[in-house]
């Protein structure tokens, strides 16, 4: 499939922030930079609303503990995102490479998006704000900047999204313990509400 580089490319892309996707594709293809874009992502529609939905995306993105929890409600959205995306992008449907491209575009984006869900966690373990702002611009510079040159070098784009997926991958492994302590945290602020709540003490006697 010739178009397997740049469905892998927009996998990698949509675990971390499927509407800038959508709406960078979109407006390529409006635009006439590509033929690889199917029409569908070009609607006037599709694009409003995620143009909306990536403005609340970069919002919740850089607030400490928020941005995990949009991270949990997205863990469906995206890998489904990255699949819809690259169906469409792979074209014929129904047929067997359609089914591929969806299958290579979710597991991609699903694999990135746990990447990027583990990475938040362990930054939220820090008390400064700071962190979340700059790592959400790389992101979004990043995906901006990767799916951009998938339109023009789609294997390039490919196997560079390919390493930072592993980079991610390995640097979440050495974060764990910073992510389990982020877990414990919020554990505790979910038992402290829950004693608030009912006027027991805490630490419980």
């Amino acid at each position: 499939m010739s178009v397997l580089p740049l469905v892998f490319t927009s996998g990698w892309a949509s675990g971390i922030n499927a509407y800038a996707v959508v709406l960078l594709l979109g407006v390529f293809g409006t635009t006439g930079l590509t033929d690889e874009v199917p029409a569908s992502l070009q609607r006037t529609d599709v694009l409003v609303v995620a143009a909306v939905l990536f403005l609340c995306e970069v919002v919740a993105d850089k607030v400490p503990y928020v941005d995990s929890v949009w991270d949990a409600v997205h863990t469906v959205v995206r890998p489904v995102a990255g699949a819809v995306v690259a169906a469409l992008l792979a074209g014929e449907s129904g047929s067997l490479p359609q089914l591929a491209a969806a299958a290579v575009g979710g597991s991609t984006a699903l694999m990135s998006h746990l990447v990027k869900a583990g990475t938040r966690m362990a930054v939220n373990s820090s008390p400064e704000p700071f962190s979340n702002i700059v790592l959400s611009i790389v992101e979004d510079l990043g995906v901006a900047g990767v799916v951009t040159f998938a339109i023009f070098h789609p294997v390039v784009a490919a196997v560079f999204a390919g390493t930072l997926l592993l980079l991610g991958i390995v640097t979440v492994a050495f974060l764990a313990s910073r992510i389990r302590r982020f877990l414990r945290r919020r554990a505790r602020r979910r038992e402290e509400r829950r004693l608030a709540a009912t006027g027991s003490p805490w630490p419980p006697e």
